[in-house]
């Protein structure tokens, strides 16, 4: 009776236990939950991977792909190259799975989706297009869910307001319901991947300061009280996701760096600034998990 006893609570002392599994975007690591007596060291994520450079002018429209490998920050040129050589176009990634470019400009605009698949940086072109051929647009990504293409010009003087998503893993393209607060051009765009991705700058008829927050649970556009510090096109941005995004540069020439701490959506000026006044520049970041 004793050994069925002991037998029953070695059963449930085992049962308690669970396995759990944490997945971020570049792999899974799994670990098992020991009873409460045992310490667990913390979990560590897998750092970033790479970053990608593509098309601008060289001084015509190039379709060379730059690679930066981290940690080592060593830089290579893939094999692969976009469809046609094209600048001001837009760029956001799956992480871990895929980089996308799309739309720009070859000298007329572009409607095209370039595809870069990792690890092997191999290039297709994806059969859904951009609503409409497209320069100058935003982009940013919910990783693993979908990516946002926004707002651009026709290459005439029509901006647009309408934003495009691109869901993973199928690469189907559907136009949300929700669109920019105005038409807008020649701005810049990052994520808070799993919750909010934000478009900042850019031009209307004039330069503009304001940021448009679209929310990924329902794909909702709200404009953030906070602006940024002047009136810019053609910033860079960035995010280290689920901290702050960044804001920089832009024209008609600064050097300031805005930052959106993404708690509560509110943005500071950092004392930093770029090396000099500049516009046209381009932000990526190596956000470490994700």
């Amino acid at each position: 009776m004793a050994r069925l006893t002991q037998a029953i609570k070695n059963l449930t002392r085992l049962t308690s236990l669970s396995t759990r599994v944490l997945a971020d975007n570049l792999g899974a690591t799994a670990f098992v939950q020991r009873p409460p007596s045992y310490t667990l060291p913390a979990f560590v994520g897998t750092v970033g991977v790479a970053g990608y450079f593509a098309g601008g002018f060289a001084p015509s429209e190039t379709s060379r792909i730059d690679k930066i490998t981290f940690p080592a920050d060593t830089k290579t040129t893939l094999s692969a190259t976009l469809t046609t050589g094209r600048a001001q176009t837009a760029g956001m990634a799956n992480s871990a799975t895929a980089g996308y470019f799309g739309g720009g400009s070859d000298g007329s605009p572009l409607n095209g989706i370039d595809k870069i698949t990792f690890p092997a940086d191999t290039k297709t072109t994806l059969s859904a297009t951009l609503t409409t051929t497209v320069t100058e647009l935003y982009a940013m990504a919910n990783s693993a869910v979908a990516g946002y293409f926004g707002g651009g010009q026709d290459g005439a003087t029509n901006n647009y307001s309408r934003v495009d998503k691109i869901t993973f893993p199928a690469d189907t393209k559907t136009t949300i319901s929700a669109t920019l607060t105005t038409a807008r051009r020649a701005g810049a765009g990052f994520a808070n991947s799993g919750t909010a991705g934000y478009f900042g700058g850019g031009r209307e008829t004039a330069r503009i300061s304001g940021i448009d927050k679209i929310t990924f649970s329902a794909d909702t556009i709200t404009t953030l009280s906070a602006t940024l510090t002047a009136a810019v096109s053609f910033p860079a941005g960035m995010a280290n996701s689920g901290v702050a995004g960044y804001f920089g540069g832009g024209d008609p020439g600064t050097n300031i760096i805005d930052k959106i701490t993404f708690s509560a959506d509110t943005k500071t000026t950092l004392s930093a600034t770029l090396t000099s006044n500049v516009s046209g520049l381009r932000g990526m970041a190596d956000s470490g998990l994700l």
